[in-house]
C-alpha cells in the first residue's frame, strides 16, 4: 500500500471513530438536562444490588440487604464527577428531614478510598457510604446503567423492589415526589 493510500485509510478510520463517538455520546446523553429514568424490565437489578456486599469507609463488608425494610436510595457516584458532588448536599438534607420515616441513602463510590473519606467529611455524609468497584458498575448495569454513567440513582421500596432509576444528577424536586409516597 502506497504512503498515500495508508493516510487515506488512517482518515477514514479516524473520520469513522469519531462518528461513533458522538453517535455513543449522544446515547449517553441529552440536551435535556434532567435525569432519564429507566423502568426496570425485570427485578434481577434488585436481587443483584439487595445481595451485594461492599466495604464501608472503614474497611468493613456491609451487606445491602440489612437495610432491607427501609426506602433506599442507592446512588452510584464518584468524587470526580461534578453532577454526583451538586446532588448529594440534597441528599444530606433529605436523610436528616426523611430518616426517622424509613428512608435510608446508601452512596456507592467509584472511586478512591482516601477521596471518598476526605469529600465525605467535607460536606458531612450522614449516610452509609460503601466502596465499590468493577463490581459496583456490574450492579448499576444489572440495574439498567448500559453505559457506566455517574451519576446513577436506585430507588427501592420497603419490600426491595426497584421503584426507578436515574441517569444523571437528580434534583430534590424531582426525588421527593417519588419518595414520599413510599414512606
Amino acid at each position: 500500500m502506497t504512503t498515500l493510500g495508508k493516510t487515506l485509510l488512517y482518515i477514514g478510520v479516524a473520520a469513522l471513530a469519531v462518528t461513533a463517538g458522538f453517535f455513543l455520546q449522544g446515547t449517553q446523553t441529552s440536551s435535556n438536562p434532567e435525569p432519564r429514568a429507566i423502568v426496570p424490565t425485570t427485578n434481577n437489578g434488585a436481587n443483584a444490588i439487595l445481595s451485594s456486599a461492599l466495604p464501608d469507609l472503614q474497611g468493613k463488608r456491609q451487606s445491602i440487604s440489612q437495610w432491607r425494610g427501609k426506602v433506599l436510595v442507592v446512588n452510584f457516584w464518584a468524587t470526580w464527577c461534578e453532577p454526583c458532588r451538586r446532588e448529594m448536599p440534597e441528599f444530606i438534607e433529605l436523610q436528616d428531614e426523611l430518616r426517622d420515616q424509613g428512608l435510608l441513602f446508601i452512596g456507592i463510590a467509584l472511586d478512591h478510598k482516601s477521596k471518598v473519606i476526605q469529600f465525605s467529611k467535607e460536606i458531612g455524609v450522614n449516610y452509609p457510604i460503601l466502596l465499590g468497584g468493577i463490581e459496583a458498575m456490574a450492579l448499576a448495569e444489572a440495574a439498567g446503567n448500559r453505559h457506566a454513567v455517574l451519576p446513577f440513582t436506585v430507588i427501592f421500596d420497603r419490600n426491595g423492589e426497584i421503584i426507578s432509576t436515574h441517569i444523571g444528577r437528580i434534583a430534590r424536586d424531582k426525588l421527593e415526589p417519588i419518595l414520599k409516597p413510599l414512606l
